[in-house]
């Protein structure tokens, strides 16, 4: 009996390091942008691709520097973001391989409904941004490195603007934070469009600018570069990219709505 019992409890050891060995192996770390999470975008294409690849997709949401930061530590396996600039860097140094086009949307201005700073009356995105810049309401900046914050100070520099002063607020946060600080201070904000759909309902600030061609806004997917950091699991990385751009990952983000909108869409 007791002979039994021993073998017994070796098998059921056994069991468990296995089972363990096979679940930490069949886990993907992802770092993404706030957008993709915000935007319940995440929540609705995951399931399918866990179920497809049997594994588990452990979630970063940060601005996309830091995402990519994340990745350049080696602390993921691979990283959606969106900041096409800080995506060619992070693969010319060698911490990427395999970029992929994923999806676009575009990037709006909203703020109070009264509009102060008179944006439907500017003439173009430079003019916008020099009126947000006479301070005549506040602008809550996502202030994080995202690619958000990126677009928003190329767009300052364009317009010959250093945005400076009490009517300019860095909130240091992801967008649904930044949208629900504007929302609370009726102040001005940059938006990547999705996050703005999704919160419609917990917010009331209309758009006030679109539509500049500037103001486009792709998504590309990087797996990390396992001869930099060869722990990764390059194998799960790969996979979830080859899903995000086959047929069956694209007319799952083009199926994604809320409020009957269309947040991301495909390149031709």
């Amino acid at each position: 009996m007791k002979a039994f019992f021993r073998l017994f409890l070796a098998t059921l050891s056994l069991l468990v390091f296995l089972t363990s060995g096979a679940l930490a192996a069949q886990r993907l770390k992802l770092s993404t942008t706030t957008s993709t999470d915000n935007s319940g975008l995440l929540r609705a294409i995951l399931p399918a691709f866990e179920e497809k690849c049997d594994c588990v997709v452990d979630v970063v949401a940060v601005g996309t520097g830091k995402a990519l930061k994340v990745a350049e530590n080696g602390d993921v396996d691979v990283t959606l973001v969106h900041a096409r600039g800080l995506e060619d860097a992070f693969v010319a140094a060698g911490f990427g391989v395999n970029r992929r086009d994923v999806m676009y949307n575009d990037f709006v201005v909203v703020g109070p409904a009264a509009d102060p700073a008179k944006l439907s009356e500017a003439e173009d995105l430079q003019d916008v941004m020099k009126r947000l810049a006479q301070g005549r309401t506040r602008f809550v900046s996502r202030g994080d490195a995202s690619g958000t914050h990126v677009m928003e100070q190329s767009l300052w520099k364009d317009a010959g603007v250093k945005p400076v002063g009490r009517w300019y607020v860095e909130a240091g946060q992801g967008m649904g934070e930044v949208l629900t600080m504007a929302n609370e201070l009726q102040a001005y904000a940059l938006t990547d469009r999705a996050t703005y759909i999704a919160f419609q309902g917990r917010i009331e600030l209309p758009i006030a600018y679109e539509g500049d061609s500037r103001l486009f806004n792709p998504y590309g997917v990087i797996a990390v570069n396992p001869a930099r950091h060869p722990h990764v699991n390059y194998e799960k990385a790969m996979a979830f990219i080859a899903y995000l751009t086959s047929p069956e990952g694209q007319q799952a983000i083009a199926d994604f709505k809320v409020n009957r909108q269309q947040l991301f869409f495909l390149f031709e």
